[in-house]
């Protein structure tokens, strides 16, 4: 039985967050609606709240600029029942301190493959980059995994405690809709997301297609490859009923990341009904190959042709089991009280039962 009040405060601390667009912020933003309809009072920490600089070679990405006293003060002080570290960044190692420091047991999870995205730009072992992720999570009573080959991969890295942790699609959002004309030449190859080195983008770019390629985003790619792929056609960053249409109105939906740990943009795309290609990496080995609703090959072009000839797919079928409910399931299954002593101090315990002080 819960202590009445603390019961269901939790606090969610983030180094992303709004106005950012990424799979990270999207899943927090849906993970606390589902949190909040389930009775839990939720904080999110994040840069929002700080002072923040510029992260390098990704500026719109905010860094916060605070020292870790304060943060481990103001989750003092909002008498967290359980505290979830998103991120790895400034505000996630600071959390992370405060944690161990006041002997607080907290769970993380692993979004993003750092150690991939930092060898795209500076010469830094993988190995250094995995050490530092691997200590960082271990300290966690549990660290959710977005698939099932990203929890192999960890676990052969020597992560333990981790859980897989599925992900969710807005299914009123992102729909088939028939009538929707793009006025493109078709078939339409759609891909959405950072314009970004990690991406791979190029390798989807450079391929002999017919119709339209068709890119949705933004990053600090997109002016250099709007000049070397004058073909393409860049519709820049879309959201909502907006971004839905773009998916809706293409064919096939290529996905050139090697890299990326599970991509809700694939869920969405399947939404909406359209069949993926992509290469059999962690991401869409999961996704597509759970639902097979696309086509993985290491040659992309046969991919992507494979994918136009299987033509819509439906995505009551294939999108069984992906949902935001059995998203917050999981992290509400794995979600562990923080047990601090500083806080037993205030409390009086009978048998194995807290009870919060008067």
């Amino acid at each position: 039985m819960q202590p009445e009040g603390q019961a269901k405060r939790l606090v969610i601390v983030s180094d992303a967050w709004h106005p950012q667009v990424n799979g990270v912020v999207r899943t927090l933003t849906k993970l606390r609606e589902q949190m909040e309809a389930r009775g839990f009072e939720v904080t999110i920490i994040s840069p929002a709240d700080y002072r923040s600089a510029p992260c390098p070679t990704y500026p719109e990405i905010r860094l916060a600029l605070t020292h870790p006293l304060a943060i481990r003060a103001r989750i003092e002080a909002l008498q967290p029942a359980y505290v979830h570290i998103a991120t790895e960044g400034p505000l996630g190692i600071m959390a992370r301190r405060a944690c161990l420091k006041n002997n607080w047991r907290f769970t993380t999870s692993f979004h993003t493959r750092f150690p991939e995205y930092l060898r795209e730009r500076l010469p830094v072992p993988l190995s250094w980059s995995y050490s530092f992720l691997r200590r960082f999570h271990n300290a966690a009573e549990h660290c959710l995994v977005p698939t099932q080959s990203i929890h192999d991969e960890l676990a052969e890295r020597g992560f333990a405690t981790l859980k897989v942790w599925t992900r969710g699609v807005d299914r009123e959002l992102f729909r088939p809709q028939p009538d929707v004309d793009l006025k493109l030449p078709r078939p339409v190859f759609l891909c959405v997301g950072r314009v970004a080195p990690e991406k791979n983008l190029e390798s989807f770019l450079s391929l002999d297609l017919p119709g339209t390629k068709l890119i949705v985003g933004d990053g600090p790619d997109l002016h250099e490859l709007r000049r070397k792929y004058p073909n393409t056609v860049f519709a820049g960053k879309k959201e909502g009923e907006t971004l839905a249409r773009y998916y809706a109105g293409s064919d096939v939906f290529v996905f050139p990341s090697r890299t990326d740990t599970f991509g809700l943009v694939l869920l969405e795309a399947i939404a909406c009904g359209l069949p993926v290609a992509g290469y059999p990496v962690p991401g869409p080995k999961d996704v597509v190959g759970a639902s097979g609703a696309g086509v993985l090959s290491d040659n992309l072009q046969k991919a992507a042709l494979g994918a136009l000839e299987m033509g819509r797919v439906d995505p009551d079928v294939r999108l069984k089991g992906f949902s935001w409910e059995a998203c917050a399931d999981i992290f509400e299954s794995v979600l562990t009280t923080i047990g601090s002593a500083k806080v037993l101090k205030s409390r009086k315990v009978k048998s194995d039962r807290v009870i919060p002080a008067p």
